[in-house]
């Protein structure tokens, strides 16, 4: 199934460019030319990735990926914005954003940025729904539905670690490996970062957190998926 990304600018020329070079990429594209149209279509088109310019007409940009993130929507998302200083890139990511690029850019580099956000949130078909336990998690929507029925939202990182450790379910899937299939090298994450999101995954999968029955730690190595 292709890709499916959503281009957010108010520029139709720079928008035709970007969804042409897309298109020729394989990746299934639709545009907004709006905040309020981005947000309206993201919850129709159900993209695996926007591409998010900051300065709209109405909403911007931030204010349009607060709207999403405040409801649970943790889709990646690619800033584009005329704006280089450091400060609103920091804001950009501080905000629940993936990357950022400035134009003007270079088309190449807006690919590459779009493939290698893609492959970090492991981006899943339709349907892609798992039972671990007496937890379900749809990987596709970023969600799961505990033992007791309550409904958590996932965070496209957690979301890439449980289809990851279920590739080598009841496998041990070490810390490194985790890291560079998910964050990758150039993004200098840490052990800890793999830790602290293995212990958000466990509060919302497992009924005594403290003591997992389905992500198991495996000692000197990482963790593994037992379903």
């Amino acid at each position: 199934m292709k890709a499916k990304i959503l281009v957010v600018e108010d520029e139709a020329a720079m928008a035709e460019v970007i969804q042409d070079n897309l298109s020729y990429e394989g990746y299934e594209v639709s545009l907004a030319g709006t905040g309020e149209e981005a947000c309206s279509k993201v919850f129709v088109f159900l993209p695996d990735l926007i591409i998010l310019d900051i300065l709209l007409p109405d909403k911007n940009g931030t204010e349009v990926c607060l709207y999403l993130r405040s409801r649970g929507i943790q889709i990646p998302i690619l800033f584009l914005t005329a704006k280089g200083s450091e400060l609103d890139r920091v804001l950009g990511l501080e905000i629940g954003g993936d990357d950022y690029l400035t134009k003007p850019f270079f088309m190449r580099e807006l690919l590459a940025r779009v493939k290698a956000l893609l492959r970090r949130s492991q981006s899943h078909p339709a349907g892609d729904v798992i039972k671990i336990g007496e937890a379900v998690a749809d990987l596709r929507r970023f969600t799961l539905v505990d033992g007791k029925g309550e409904t958590h939202i996932l965070s496209h990182y957690e979301a890439a670690i449980l289809q990851l450790l279920l590739r080598e379910v009841n496998k041990p899937v070490s810390r490194n490996e985790i890291l560079n299939k998910i964050w990758g090298i150039e993004a200098y994450p840490t052990d800890r970062t793999v830790d602290n999101y293995i212990v958000k995954l466990r509060k919302k999968l497992e009924g005594d957190p403290q003591n997992p029955r389905h992500i198991l730690t495996v000692h000197a190595v990482g963790y593994k998926l037992v379903l």
